[in-house]
């Protein structure tokens, strides 16, 4: 009766480690501060954490065109066999990547682990491989992996301070994933699995992530984050005694860190790691490296070679004959130029000769003609016509154009009347109405984001505002508007789709917002 006494208080005990080591971390996550640590450097067991780096090098992959969220995976044996906690996958199965990110994420499943790994690099083992890699490309410097999962094996060890490091790197290097550990429930292809941390994010105000783990060699891990205003903090805790102690544990030193942090700082984000390209089989020496082809920019494109040609010898010399005969056509029109045809005058009727007193007579009218004549081109030079002499009698008469007869235009018709000559009276122009148009395209709408108390406190409402929300806000204006019951924060100059979708986005960021229409 007292043994089965005693085998009934054993069986609702609940689980507990083993005397793990202690460690824990806590940062400013905005600027990687150090707010307190203890055993930070230990190298621990890491367990399920593992899995943060196993989701890290997969969201890379994607990023890098290595493998994409649809491709179809099939499941190995070696997948199938590993232990819970697990999605249950079986061998041959075949699944969408984006199912098995989900459940290593949320369900911390160690088969949808190891199929991510294999899926990526091939093996367990050169995925590990990777994992290191990455580490240290990560400033991890005391961190070895040795799977994808995080099972207890002989030195596969981490400490506080590098898992704060990889979930920090998670958030701020790819924020588009880490909805994902603040899901409670997802589908996971198979079937909806719940998040193994949904204890405390329901518990820890403005808590969001990461990461649980737990092996008996390890007990309960976690690396946490979380946002109040415009500050988060990651903390990292090592060797829980219990789910419900670990997470009293968190939450004390969440709570310690929103305290030292300051309310203003600037976010300095870590650097993004550099992977080397070939994985160079570290633990096989003289092993054969696997090439990772990634997806970047052409920097040359070198233009191909020319077709050579060929021609049917037929057609080559029909060709030569043509540009013969096109050469020769050519050579005979420039030679032989067609005549031109020059139309002869008529002969002028004979004129009476020419005597000395006519040509004394015409001299001063030839010279008032030369001087108003303008200039001519030089011609050839002829023979002149008279001397300076009178021409004897005996001379040939000199033949005389006959004179050119120009015909007299019509005159005008006295009808017509010239409008230069007879000027009208002026007229008074009509006065120009000229209506001015807007130019604001309708933006005659604003929001309203709060009442303060100061025209400062407005002003830097408006300010924290349009950082927030910068893509519906950048074209607006901040304008502060002192009225009786306060300062007024407002932004103005707005359509009414972009204010009302402005509102709609900083409701959803819980930050009050209220569509001001035209006045």
């Amino acid at each position: 009766m007292v043994l089965a006494v005693i085998l009934c208080t054993v069986q609702v005990v609940p689980k507990q480690a083993h005397a793990a080591p202690y460690a824990a971390m806590v940062i400013d996550a905005r600027t990687g501060e150090v707010l307190h640590s203890r055993n930070a450097d230990t190298q621990l067991h890491p367990a399920s954490l593992t899995k943060m780096m196993t989701l890290y090098i997969a969201f890379e992959a994607i990023k890098r065109g290595e493998i994409s969220p649809d491709t179809v995976v099939t499941i190995t044996g070696k997948a199938a066999a590993e232990p819970p906690s697990k999605l249950g996958l079986r061998k041959g199965q075949k699944i969408k990547f984006r199912y098995l990110i989900r459940a290593a994420a949320v369900k911390s499943a160690n088969d949808a682990a190891t199929a991510i790994g294999i899926a990526i690099s091939g093996s367990e083992a050169a995925f590990a491989r990777r994992m290191n890699r990455t580490a240290k490309a990560l400033g991890m410097t005391r961190t070895h992996f040795k799977n994808a999962h995080g099972l207890t094996e002989n030195g596969h060890l981490s400490t506080a301070r590098d898992m704060t490091t990889l979930g920090r790197h998670l958030f701020y290097d790819h924020p588009q994933y880490y909805n994902l550990f603040s899901r409670i429930t997802t589908d996971a292809g198979m079937r909806a699995v719940s998040n193994t941390n949904r204890r405390f994010l329901s518990s820890y105000k403005g808590a969001d992530g990461i990461k649980t783990g737990y092996t008996r060699a390890a007990g309960f891990n976690l690396v946490a984050s979380a946002e109040r205003g415009s500050e988060r903090i990651i903390t990292t805790v090592f060797g829980g005694r219990s789910t419900a102690t670990r997470n009293a544990k968190v939450a004390e030193l969440m709570d310690l860190g929103f305290r030292r942090a300051p309310s203003r700082a600037p976010v300095r984000k870590p650097a993004l790691p550099v992977y080397a390209a070939v994985d160079t089989d570290l633990d096989k020496p003289g092993g054969a490296g696997k090439t990772i082809r990634l997806i970047t920019a052409v920097k040359v494109s070198p233009r191909p070679t020319p077709r050579p040609v060929t021609q049917d010898p037929a057609a080559q010399a029909q060709l030569a004959a043509l540009t013969e005969s096109i050469k020769d056509a050519v050579v005979t029109a420039i030679a032989e130029p067609e005549p031109v045809v020059v139309a002869e005058a008529a002969p002028a009727p004979a004129a009476p000769p020419v005597t000395e007193t006519a040509i004394e007579a015409e001299e001063p009218l030839a010279e008032v003609v030369a001087s108003a004549a303008p200039a001519r081109p030089a011609m050839p030079k002829a023979q002149p016509l008279f001397t300076g002499t009178a021409a004897p009698a005996s001379a040939a008469p000199v033949a005389v154009a006959a004179p050119v007869t120009v015909p007299t235009p019509p005159a005008r018709p006295e009808a017509i009347v010239l409008t230069s000559l007879q000027p009208q009276a002026e007229t008074p122009a009509e006065p120009e109405v000229v209506t001015r148009m807007s130019t604001s395209g309708g933006r005659h709408w604003a929001i309203n984001v709060g009442v303060l108390g100061s025209r400062y406190q407005a002003e830097r409402t408006l300010l924290k505002t349009a950082l927030k929300e910068i893509d519906t806000l950048d074209e607006a204006l901040r304008k502060v508007v002192r009225r009786s019951n306060g300062w007024h924060a407002n932004f103005v100059g707005m359509t009414e789709a972009q204010a009302d979708l402005a509102c709609r986005r900083l409701n959803a960021r819980n930050t009050r917002c209220k569509v001001l229409g035209p006045s």
